[in-house]
């Protein structure tokens, strides 16, 4: 049975990657943590790693009532939420926009902007009845640049740094703090697998870098509890950059010497 005292941190997209090393984070660092992931096995696999007391959620979370059914387990469950992360969503072709179809343009749309919208309006609810918590969403470098034939992701990604801004404006008064991060190229087992099969240089893309490499998905995590902890108190509707330098460097050429790969 799990302590009722202790916070409630609900994770999407925790079956791999980011989400993982979140879910992890949240775990360590004495939450409660509800793991939502489409991957139904893949899901609760990861909660059973966690060990006892954190809950595995299967969710669309481009599905409202996917959305609302989760909720509903969360409060009869668990019976509170302090911490929200949207970090579900998935990755789209690198296609030249007149090869782009509406229809998987509409996909990204759904998963990444109307599912941060469903899941921090019914976040929302319960913390504002319960006096406040934290909402962190997941913006990209794809949202805050311009990265050639990622149209609906970039798009999709951009909106989820405005929707944080206005959230945190309005939630404020109910003492919900909305932010989001912002990560760079990350080298997650997707992001690795790419690389083994030749789809992306993850040399070319560290060179890229000022520092120099990918981010590790615990850095990413680390950011991120910190923005959902006390010790972000005076901070809200805030995208930060965690991309090693990536958005700030503006010169031609490289900006650094790769360091060996991990």
């Amino acid at each position: 049975m799990a302590d009722a005292n202790m916070p409630v941190a609900l994770v999407t997209g925790a079956a791999n990657g980011i989400g993982w090393a979140t879910a992890s984070r949240f775990a360590e660092g004495g939450y409660r943590v509800v793991l939502a992931d489409i991957e139904a096995d893949a899901v609760k696999a990861r909660a059973g790693e966690l060990g006892g007391g954190h809950i595995a959620v299967a969710c669309d979370v481009a599905s409202e009532a996917d959305v609302l059914k989760m909720f509903e387990r969360i409060r009869a469950e668990c019976g509170r939420l302090d911490a929200v992360v949207n970090n579900a969503g998935i990755g789209n072709p690198h296609l030249p926009t007149l090869e782009q179809t509406a229809e998987n343009f509409s996909r990204i749309v759904d998963i990444h902007l109307k599912g941060t919208f469903m899941i921090s309006r019914e976040a929302f609810r319960m913390m504002s009845e319960a006096g406040g918590g934290t909402i962190v969403n997941l913006n990209s470098i794809a949202g805050v640049a311009g990265l050639p034939r990622r149209n609906s992701y970039g798009a999709a990604k951009a909106g989820v740094g405005q929707l944080t801004k206005m959230m945190a404006c309005e939630f404020a008064s109910k003492g919900v703090r909305v932010n989001a991060v912002a990560p760079g190229y990350t080298a997650t087992a997707l992001v690795m697998k790419l690389r083994d099969e030749g789809f992306i240089d993850t040399r070319r893309l560290a060179a890229r870098t000022p520092l120099g490499r990918l981010a590790r998905p615990a850095e990413i995590a680390e950011v991120i509890f910190f923005l959902s902890s006390p010790a972000s108190s005076y901070v809200t509707g805030v995208t930060l950059n965690v991309d090693g330098g990536w958005t700030a460097f503006a010169d031609a050429g490289e900006a650094a010497t790769p360091l060996p790969e991990e």
